[in-house]
């Protein structure tokens, strides 16, 4: 097989695929299946802030509901406290341990001093890097777009300060100007970008009149926002691109790392077609580099970014979409996917 290493956080890995964050980490066994399948690196699921406050408030609101059920008793209970992340902390550690491959901690937290405790704590366990998930949907009208990014970098470099492991941090697209705030992060020491956050979206149901809960996984197709920017930020940052988001084929890998991305990151193939597929997609990619005469990913990573090209300066920018509508008879002549 062709020589696949790569670097991502400052980490050597075998190859660019690292399998995300999802509730497959809950099974040793699928953690394990996924190395011997080919997955890089793994990330682990996201310790989130808000889930153990609300797992903390319905574990008072629980030992409470008896409290003064009769004059002469206060509580049924002792005084018992929530452990806090303790359980997810054990669960990472010994994923940790099981595996050889690189293991990377997720953290999506909401106080400033929370972000920089969990990632102290995440960090004791061993693991190989943290992936910070600046996942926030905007609730306060009167916030300004500036006092969130001046308190993401912030909390950026808080973290850095306090921990001597590798940090990527994993963005929305939803910014105002996207490459001025990896600017920004890069700036203030972040080791990787993630590009981008797939959320999950609230939706309703129109014959119960509720909202309802739902689990959708990206499409084949989605990564060609991330493709946009890794095209666009390859050499322009010291951090590494990790691409994510529809990502199901070596195919697609293939061209994520010719716009200049370090690393994928796959799920939803995953759930889609299991984990051995993992192994399939490196065998296509090996297949590919073959036949083109690549010994490496050096030797094509990048060759399609926006400061490579010479021959079509605009194909990242606006200026492609008027020129697809003026040849859109081209369009319609070959296959979508």
């Amino acid at each position: 097989m062709k020589n696949m290493k790569t670097r991502y956080m400052g980490i050597e890995l075998e190859n660019p695929i690292i399998a995300g964050a999802s509730n497959m980490v809950n099974d040793i066994d699928k953690l394990k299946a996924a190395e011997e399948n080919g997955a890089a690196a793994i990330i682990y699921k996201s310790l989130f802030e808000e889930q153990v406050q609300l797992e903390r408030y319905q574990m008072d609101e629980s030992l409470s509901q008896y409290d003064d059920l009769h004059a002469e008793m206060i509580t049924m209970h002792p005084n018992i406290e929530h452990a806090g992340p303790q359980e997810h902390l054990l669960n990472l550690k010994r994923a940790k341990e099981n595996l050889s491959i690189p293991l990377i901690a997720s953290l999506n937290a909401i106080n400033s001093d929370t972000w920089v405790e969990y990632a102290k704590q995440l960090a004791e366990t061993g693991v190989d890097g943290l992936e910070i998930n600046f996942y926030k949907t905007p609730t306060d009208f009167n916030r300004s777009s500036e006092d969130v990014e001046k308190d993401q970098v912030a909390i950026l470099k808080e973290i850095k300060k306090n921990i001597q492991i590798p940090v990527s941090v994993k963005l929305s697209s939803d910014y105002s100007n996207i490459l001025s705030m990896v600017k920004k992060l890069d700036d203030a020491g972040a080791d990787a970008f993630v590009l981008f956050n797939s959320f999950f979206q609230p939706d309703i149901d129109i014959n119960d009149e509720k909202h309802v809960k739902t689990f959708s996984l990206s499409k084949e197709g989605d990564y060609r926002q991330s493709l946009r920017y890794a095209g666009i930020l390859h050499d322009n940052i010291k951090a590494d691109i990790c691409s994510s988001r529809g990502i199901f084929t070596g195919e697609d890998v293939i061209k994520l790392l010719l716009a200049g991305s370090s690393t994928v990151q796959v799920v939803s193939t995953l759930y889609e077609n299991g984990l051995n597929h993992l192994s399939k997609m490196l065998k296509d990619i090996d297949k590919w580099m073959a036949a083109k005469n690549y010994d490496s990913l050096d030797d094509f990573r990048g060759k399609l970014s926006k400061k490579k090209l010479s021959g079509d300066p605009f194909v990242y920018k606006r200026a492609q979409y008027v020129d697809l509508i003026l040849h859109s008879e081209e369009i319609f002549s070959h296959p979508r996917r």
